[in-house]
This record gives structure tokens, sequence and C-alpha cells, in this order.
């Protein structure tokens, strides 16, 4: 195992040498990572919501998040040190087996949830009671509208604003009916929904990327 090679100041500047045109949202790249880098330093979590290929990037951030993506993750010692203390041998195989984690849940994976609360309720406000209820003080709510205008998005930013979340919204040129209820919106320079997509998706890698370099010690 070696040192980390890449910081995440390194990562970014990577990130705008291929995609150039990401200048654009430079300001509001940097702040929503500032976001999401204060609420892991402070324990929180992120909570991610996203429509059609949307929500397959809501599952991908989560991913990213919850083991390694592009460095290793030292389990904590504390918890290495109870799975021993309790289990002996079997504890200390199963720390060699687990990494540290980011935490983050996809709302769009909760489909018995969502679809009984469609059915029950109202399927515009499924992710804002999801996140009314998951969310707390300190947490990151992230939404994905390529149009900036999808009301379930639109509502649980509403939702998130009022548990005292921090809110970004990642969408396209315009920001939509979103770009006035997030904390930041990175409004992506395209207009087309696949041309959208295909920008959010080195920023998020990015995003996940850089909270790796500074929150854990080694590099693959």
């Amino acid at each position: 195992m070696k040192k980390k090679e890449l910081d995440s100041g390194q990562l970014k500047a990577e990130l705008l040498s291929r995609y150039p045109e990401l200048e654009y949202c430079v300001n509001e790249f940097d702040a929503a990572y500032q976001i999401l880098l204060e609420c892991y330093r402070n324990g929180n979590k992120v909570l991610v919501a996203g429509n059609g290929g949307s929500a397959a990037d809501s599952e991908h951030i989560v991913g990213e998040l919850m083991k390694s993506f592009l460095f290793v993750r030292k389990l904590d010692d504390a918890f290495t040190s109870e799975l021993k203390k309790l289990y002996g041998s079997d504890g200390e195989k199963l720390s060699a087996q687990l990494e540290g984690g980011l935490p983050a849940i996809s709302l769009t994976s909760m489909p018995a949830l969502s679809t009984a609360y469609a059915n029950d309720a109202s399927s515009a406000a499924c992710f804002a009671q999801m996140t009314q209820t998951l969310g707390r003080e300190g947490d990151v709510f992230i939404g994905i509208t390529t149009s900036g205008n999808s009301e379930n998005i639109l509502l649980a930013f509403m939702a998130a604003k009022a548990r005292h979340m921090k809110t970004i919204c990642l969408t396209g040129r315009s920001g939509g009916r979103c770009k006035a209820v997030s904390d930041v919106c990175v409004c992506v320079p395209e207009d087309e929904t696949f041309r959208i997509q295909e920008l959010h998706l080195p920023i998020y890698h990015t995003l996940c990327a850089m909270a790796e370099a500074d929150l854990f010690e080694e590099n693959k």
C-alpha cells in the first residue's frame, strides 16, 4: 500500500482539464464540495434522489460514497478493536474485510415505500416524505434534475430546508425552479437531457474522489 499521490486540488484540476466547459460552474462546484466535506467531517449523512437516468446517478453516487472508490479507506481503530474484543479471531477476520464508508442513502432505492406512499398519499411528495423522515440538521440532500423543474425533487428540497439540511442541486444551464430552493445549484452548460447527464457524471465522480482524498489517508 502506497501513500496517496493525489490530493483534492489535483483531482479538481484534472476534472477541469478533461472537461474545460465546466469552468462555467466551477464556483458552484467548489461550494457544493465544501458542503459535502463539512457534512462528513461533522458525522452527518447524505440523501440523494433523481428520476430516470438521474435515479441511476443517485445510486451511482451512493455506491462511490459507501465503499472505496479511488482511495483505500482504513477502518477506524475503535471499531476494529471492538470487533476483536467481541468476537476474537472472527472479529479480526471481519475487520480485514471491511473498509471506511461515507454514509449515504439513495431515496430511489426503496420501491416498497415509494409505491405505497405514491398510492396512498402523493407520488409528487414521495421524496419529500423520505427526506423529512430520514434527514436531520447537518445532513445534505442532493437533488438531481436535468430540467431543474422536477416536482418531486423540488418538494424534497423544501422538506430538506425545513429540516435545516444543506441542499445541492445538479441540473442544466437554466437551473429551473430548483435553483431558487437549493443552497448550491451546479448548472452544467448544456440544455439537452443526455448532454446534461454526461456532465453530471464527472462532476459527482470528482466530488466523491475529493472527499476520499481529504477524509482518508491512503491511495490504492
